[in-house]
């Protein structure tokens, strides 16, 4: 534990001195978005309202996310060789690979959404490819989980394990595809994600801890400490944002880290917030495209929180409060016998 935590603090402290240049080095660079609304998931189609909520989200630079996860890869890298972490080494390799294979995916959505590239070609990728994509790589985790970690059962309280055999594959890339893209709808206000993306993994440390999982342990005790920097300049009002390339990286990340745990149930409400958010984008647009009328004035949730009148800061202490509720009931879940 003390190792840990003292990776933690070490994770801390680098990402923290390097953010303030990188910031300053993506302002030089003209990386930052020329039109927020152009950033919102194509589930949600900007409309008038959203226009005016997220007015105020123009000429920030994105890519903090891409600095976590390169100081989460390489540090968790270094600490598994110099520590030995006496664990599963494929943990940590299917970890590395969803963060990284993930962010490359958002890096794509970065680079097509915010800067003037041609749309013909390879960047003219539309959603329904990309969901592809995010299925294919999905696929590849869950055969992952299955051939070579063994992992082919899920947990469930009040009904045991359940052995899925070769169902376990299909329903990998289904958990990691939902939240990848719940995430990423998450990401909407200054602060919103990542701190309810901290309260989780918190929650998941705790589980990594009792359940024996040291290597998934160590790259979740070393992401903590990055995103509690990342968290210091993203809290209202936001001098950088994550970017579609941390957004998907983190999401689908977070689904793995559940997966591992054997805890699907446990997941699911830990990541509860999430899956509100994207269940509000998911009903707004059944509603649209079947009844020609929106369920919401506008999703997802915390946009609509935001049209009722709460100013911005509220929307996300209130939601981190609600995640905290959630955390706490997932994780009963995930210890009680």
């Amino acid at each position: 534990m003390a190792q840990l935590l003292g990776l933690l603090l070490l994770s801390f402290f680098i990402t923290a001195v390097l953010f303030v240049p990188f910031i300053d080095y993506l302002y030089k660079l003209k990386l930052y978005r020329t039109n927020e609304n152009k950033r919102l998931d194509t589930l949600n189609k900007v409309t008038p309202i959203t226009t005016r909520l997220l007015s105020n989200k123009a000429a920030r630079p994105i890519g903090g996310g891409a600095l976590v996860i390169v100081v989460t890869v390489i540090l968790s890298l270094w600490s598994f060789g110099m520590l030995g972490v006496e664990a599963r080494p494929g943990e940590l390799f299917l970890l590395i690979f969803t963060m990284i294979s993930f962010a490359l995916l958002g890096l794509y959505d970065d680079i097509r959404k915010n800067f003037s590239v041609d749309e013909s070609g390879f960047f003219g990728l539309r959603w329904r490819h990309k969901l592809i994509i995010q299925t294919v790589l999905g696929l590849f985790i869950g055969w992952f989980f299955w051939q070579i970690l063994g992992f082919d059962f899920i947990n469930i309280h009040w009904l045991g394990t359940l052995n899925m055999g070769f169902l376990f594959i299909p329903l990998t890339a289904f958990v990691v595809v939902a939240f990848a893209n719940a995430f990423n709808i998450t990401d909407g206000l200054d602060g919103l994600s990542s701190g309810i993306l901290l309260i989780c993994l918190v929650a998941f440390l705790v589980l990594a801890s009792q359940l024996l999982h040291p290597s998934m342990a160590l790259l979740i005790t070393i992401w903590i400490g990055s995103l509690i920097a990342f968290l210091y300049f993203n809290i209202y009002p936001a001098r950088i944002e994550l970017g579609d390339t941390g957004a998907l990286a983190f999401g689908a990340t977070l689904a793995v880290i559940g997966l591992l745990t054997g805890k699907v149930l446990a997941l699911a409400v830990i990541g509860g917030v999430f899956i509100l958010e994207v269940l509000s984008s998911f009903i707004q647009m059944v509603s649209k495209h079947y009844t020609g009328r929106k369920f919401f004035e506008v999703a997802p949730l915390h946009l609509w929180f935001l049209n009722r009148g709460w100013e911005e800061p509220k929307v996300v202490m209130r939601f981190w409060l609600a995640a905290i509720l959630f955390a706490v009931f997932g994780l009963w879940l995930g210890v009680i016998k």
